[in-house]
């Protein structure tokens, strides 16, 4: 087992079992992970799951948040896998606002990786001199919840805002999801967040869905079975 660091919002993040776990008996972790400096970030890996289910052995690290800039906050850590061979991670800004927008920088993205850690070479940034190749969409505050949307067969993420303005988001390829720059929230101060240029910016994708006074929204999932029925709005 991995060596979590648990402090402030850091701890394990997320489990995941591998679409072949029946086969496999592969079990995925995300969790906070710290270095030399006491600073933290969001690391993924996986083990084999024991027949009696005691241990987690051969414990794989494939994914280490760089560089590592969290003193306890924002570390997101979802996990979803998309029935094509990949895997999601949803990653927080560590509260280093600014790295939202570095694509130099794991901070405030969705990464996407193969189902044994690989870079996908149709990943978006690949190639990039000034990008990590890892990234599928970044302007990501704090992802909490993400699923993959059984009927358009999209990714779907919920993510905290500020002081105001929890949204859901579609993360698409290469895309902007404005934070900091775009943004309903303000700072728990109730001063403005600096770099914000307002709730809507050229350039970044606006929400499909704002929580004008947050929620705190965490999990995300979607019922798809015929036992209750949806209900009109």
């Amino acid at each position: 087992m991995p060596q979590v660091w648990a402090n402030g919002q850091g701890g394990l993040l997320d489990v995941a079992l591998a679409p072949d776990f029946a086969q496999s008996r592969r079990v995925w972790l995300s969790y906070a992970e710290s270095d030399a400096s006491g600073k933290a970030g969001t690391a993924v890996g996986y083990g084999r799951l024991s027949e009696d289910a005691t241990q987690l052995t051969n414990f794989t690290v494939v994914f280490r948040q760089q560089p590592k800039l969290s003193v306890g906050n924002h570390f997101g850590g979802r996990l979803v896998f998309d029935g094509k061979g990949y895997v999601f991670i949803g990653l927080g800004e560590n509260n280093q606002r600014a790295t939202a927008q570095d694509l130099s920088k794991l901070q405030g993205k969705v990464v996407r990786l193969t189902e044994t850690g690989g870079v996908p070479p149709d990943n978006p940034f690949v190639g990039r001199a000034d990008a990590r190749p890892e990234i599928w969409a970044y302007g990501i505050r704090n992802p909490q919840g993400m699923a993959m949307n059984p009927w358009s067969e999209a990714l779907w993420l919920n993510e905290h805002g500020p002081r105001g303005g929890d949204e859901i988001n579609i993360p698409q390829a290469g895309k902007n999801y404005g934070w900091p720059l775009a943004t309903h929230g303000i700072n728990y101060s109730g001063l403005p967040i600096p770099e914000a240029k307002g709730k809507t910016v050229p350039g970044t994708e606006p929400p499909l869905y704002v929580w004008p006074v947050s929620p705190g929204v965490s999990g995300m999932a979607f019922y798809s079975a015929p036992t209750f029925p949806p209900v009109a709005a």
